[in-house]
């Protein structure tokens, strides 16, 4: 497989506050790369920090090849590379298919809103019965694969998802994390998908790596690190 995002020595924070440090990370193309780890660790800052929002301190951030450490957080979808945040961000008082479109507001998306949503509304047949439907009244499980919809209208090469899972119940959690896993193994997209519910989201992917305090401690392939003792007692709960 080939290399698809790459960090080199990553460290990043808030102002004098560092979160992250010395962070090596590699994902292979067409993976799903799960980042776990408790409360506080860091998760959010990494995929903020990857997606433009926080400017590293020091270290390096490829994409496909191309530097994009310290590039804007707009510039980036255009490359291929979108966050879909904490709670999705749907604008609440604009319908479900107004959403949709705002995710197509590359010049290169654009040109294809139509066909896009189609082949967005064949994942999702939901939203396409939702269209007219203010994103405020949609469930949260309807609201976070809206987010992730929204997302894909740009036609990514990578999707990054923070806690995908916040409010959701058990069954709609397993319906969202069954959603990425088709985007990766049936569209060809890469993941990297922060998740609290690690149990589940060790089931789908492909490789894992374990945060603490802003440093990746562990990293292996997912089945095995879902069987480890420790990764059970520490993050799992069992």
């Amino acid at each position: 497989m080939t290399t698809h995002l790459e960090l080199s020595d990553i460290s990043a924070g808030y102002g004098e506050a560092s979160v992250l440090h010395d962070i090596d990370l590699t994902i292979a193309r067409g993976e799903i790369a799960a980042i776990v780890g408790a409360n506080g660790a860091g998760k959010s800052t990494l995929l903020s920090t990857i997606a433009g929002l926080i400017k590293p301190t020091k270290g390096s951030i490829d994409f496909d090849g191309s530097a994009i450490a310290g590039r804007r957080p707009n510039e980036l979808p255009e490359q291929g590379l979108v966050l879909v945040p904490e709670g999705g961000r749907l604008f609440p008082f604009m319908t479900v298919k107004e959403n949709l479109e705002l995710g197509a507001y590359s010049p290169k998306s654009r040109a294809t809103i139509a066909t896009r949503l189609k082949e967005v509304s064949e994942i999702f047949p939901l939203l396409r019965e939702r269209y007219s439907q203010l994103a405020g009244r949609l469930s949260g499980g309807e609201r976070q694969m809206c987010a992730i919809a929204r997302a894909l209208m740009s036609r990514p090469e990578m999707l990054m998802l923070d806690e995908p899972s916040v409010g959701l119940s058990p069954l709609m959690t397993g319906r969202v994390l069954e959603t990425v896993a088709h985007l990766a193994r049936e569209e060809g997209l890469t993941v990297l998908i922060v998740e609290q519910r690690v149990t589940e989201v060790l089931a789908i992917a492909d490789q894992a790596h374990i945060l603490d305090h802003g440093r990746i401690v562990r990293s292996g392939a997912a089945s095995i690190l879902q069987n480890d003792r420790q990764v059970q007692e520490t993050y799992m709960g069992m």
